[in-house]
């Protein structure tokens, strides 16, 4: 399911918690810089329960590897509920470069958060 909406925090916030209400996994793009409208980190803080600051650590250190602006990029990443939400950047080839950085990450997580067992082996 896709959802646009207008950048702000009011619209961003309530259809980060309709979706997340719906699916395991929200990812926002956009809305990440540092202009005046890009609100979508604050939008999704006000409403994850738990930060996962991992994961934007991860997207923000290879964005700033292969570019300066994306020492820019605030997106957080958090959970609601038992979905995991994650703030990617707008432009089409900084959302792919941070889906690549979580894509082998996201199947554990999902499962995780679904209740599912980790599969690490105690010791």
């Amino acid at each position: 399911m896709r959802r646009v909406v207008a950048d702000e925090r009011s619209e961003i916030a309530e259809a980060i918690e309709e979706l997340t209400d719906e699916a395991g996994l929200v990812v926002t793009t956009g809305g990440t810089g540092v202009a005046s409208r890009d609100v979508t980190p604050e939008a999704t803080a006000s409403v994850v329960e738990r930060q996962v600051p991992g994961i934007s650590e991860a997207i923000r250190a290879d964005a700033a590897a292969r570019t300066p602006h994306g020492l820019l990029s605030r997106g957080v990443a958090g959970i609601r509920g038992s979905a995991l939400v994650v703030n990617l950047p707008g432009s089409p080839g900084g959302c792919r470069d941070g889906f690549a950085v979580i894509r082998e990450a996201l199947p554990h997580a999902i499962r995780l958060l679904a209740g599912e067992q980790g599969g690490h082996r105690q010791t």
